[in-house]
């Protein structure tokens, strides 16, 4: 009879560790936003200020890409508009003498023409004077033209020598290197003194204060997930230490795919999953690829 209530004891027992749920919903990893930040302009990185775990501020100089050819280009420029602009003609200035022998010349005819009307002058007189007014107005209006010709096209020089400044000025500022975002360096890829192309990569960073976790939930489980929506984040830390973090379902995906091999879901089952992104606030110990755990409220 005592064997019999050991083997009974023993059946229960074993059939409340068969009945015993799991305490989370989905695994996944941790992963955070990274940057790479390339070179770009060409030169010798004159100073290169990045050491790897160094936690950067967005808009943080760290480096500098040679510019003293740049700066040389402009200079040059800038001394070709002077030139340019001291080529400009004095329009008023040039045109004055034409202009008054027109004005004469208009008192002229004029003056003529009452000779001429009162019969004291023959007519051959006015058509002389008409016809000097004539010719000065075609040589002031023929002037004016080259004038204004000479200055439109002294002007497009100079535009198109503020266009290249302009254009100087941008090579010169990217040749300062300013990180686009926050975060901290994961990976330095190049050193003070070398030379550096446009396009090559300089360093890798990211934000490792606000983090993700990428898990994997079934279709049976995305009816309970929603975005914005609150759940409980275990960070793994192994032998079963675990630190508990509130995060927010920031991202759910659109389209299933197949289980992935290193991730457990509850329904192990399962052959599609749906990729989810859970945004945690990190407070310094959670690392990039760390295993942690979610659990929906």
């Amino acid at each position: 009879m005592k064997r019999i209530l050991l083997l009974a004891g023993a059946a229960l027992l074993t059939a409340a560790c068969g009945d015993s749920k799991k305490e989370y919903d989905a695994t996944g990893t941790f992963e955070a936003t990274e940057t790479t930040v390339f070179a770009e302009q060409s030169g010798t990185l004159l100073t290169f200020s990045v050491n790897e775990g160094d936690e950067l501020a967005m808009g943080c100089e760290v480096g500098l890409i040679d510019t003293t050819q740049t700066w040389l280009k402009i200079q040059q420029i800038d001394a070709t508009k002077e030139v340019y602009q001291s080529q400009k003609p004095d329009m008023e200035r040039q045109i004055a003498a034409t202009r008054q022998q027109l004005a004469k010349a208009q008192l002229d005819e004029q003056r003529y023409r009452e000779l001429v009307a009162d019969g004291a002058a023959p007519s051959k007189m006015l058509d002389d004077a008409s016809s000097q007014v004539k010719v000065l107005q075609r040589q002031l209006d023929a002037q004016i033209a080259t004038l204004t010709t000479s200055t439109r096209t002294l002007d497009k020089q100079t535009a198109a020598a503020d266009m290249q400044v302009s254009q100087l000025q941008d090579m010169l500022r990217k040749c300062h290197i300013v990180t686009p975002t926050k975060g901290t360096v994961l990976e330095k890829y190049v050193e003070r003194g070398e030379f550096v192309t446009v396009g090559k990569p300089l360093f890798k960073m990211a934000d490792t204060q606000d983090m993700f976790m990428r898990a994997y939930v079934t279709s049976a489980q995305l009816h309970d997930i929603k975005l914005g929506q609150k759940v409980t984040v275990l960070a793994d830390y192994g032998d079963g230490q675990r630190k508990t973090y509130e995060g927010t379902v920031a991202w759910i995906s659109s389209k299933s795919e197949f289980t992935p091999k290193t991730i457990l879901t509850d329904d192990e089952r399962a052959d599609l999953v749906y990729a989810v992104k859970i945004a945690v606030k990190n407070d310094g110990y959670i690392k990039i690829g760390m295993y942690g755990e979610v659990k929906v409220h």
